[in-house]
């Protein structure tokens, strides 16, 4: 089976080509969501995450985002203490996630594939694109951010020239017309390598 990995910077539409995916029949493993969930129900991200950030980092039992947010994002150190709390556990989800499809190639939807230096784990990786400007406006419609917030956010992750060199596929992701038939093309192409 290939191991995809899907990726790109925040506002990019990583979510709505994953979506495009999941419609082909392609088993799609959402990073992000699994993360919230583990988040919220492994005793060692808690207990760890509590170490790192104190009491706070839960309220009622459940994550406190908006406080573990207030405390990495503007904090490199804090936020790669946190990330290596938390990948390792969802990586060995994904593996575990992996083993139980009955597909030719499964993808992993995950932002900071990159960022993590994860290339090497994947048989091939899909970059989503997008101008800068789209991606601002996508995520200030979607999620209540600030205009700085999100820069900040975007100022976390690696440019998308620096990720080109490690990609197989790149998708611009503008116009969902064009955006679904060159989904289209990259499917056929991973297909044509199984």
């Amino acid at each position: 089976m290939i191991v995809v990995g899907l990726t790109g910077g925040i506002g990019s539409g990583k979510s709505t080509i994953a979506a495009m995916f999941h419609e082909l029949g392609v088993p799609v493993y959402n990073s992000d969501e699994r993360a919230k969930h583990l988040m919220n129900t492994s005793k060692k991200i808690k207990k760890e995450l509590v170490e790192l950030l104190g009491k706070k980092a839960y309220l009622d039992d459940k994550i406190n985002r908006t406080y573990i947010a207030k405390k990495v994002f503007n904090d490199a150190d804090m936020l790669e203490k946190l990330n290596k709390i938390v990948h390792p556990v969802v990586r060995k989800d994904f593996i575990k996630w992996t083993k139980k499809q009955n597909a030719p190639y499964v993808i992993q939807e995950t932002a900071l594939l990159f960022e993590n230096n994860a290339q090497e784990l994947y048989d091939s990786v899909i970059l989503v694109t997008a101008p800068k400007k789209i991606r601002i406006e996508r995520v200030l419609s979607r999620d209540g951010s600030t205009k700085e917030q999100i820069i900040a956010r975007m100022n976390n992750q690696l440019d998308d020239e620096t990720k080109l060199e490690s990609t197989n596929f790149v998708i611009e992701n503008i116009d969902l017309k064009s955006t679904a038939l060159k989904v289209q093309d990259v499917h056929e192409a991973i297909l044509a390598d199984c």
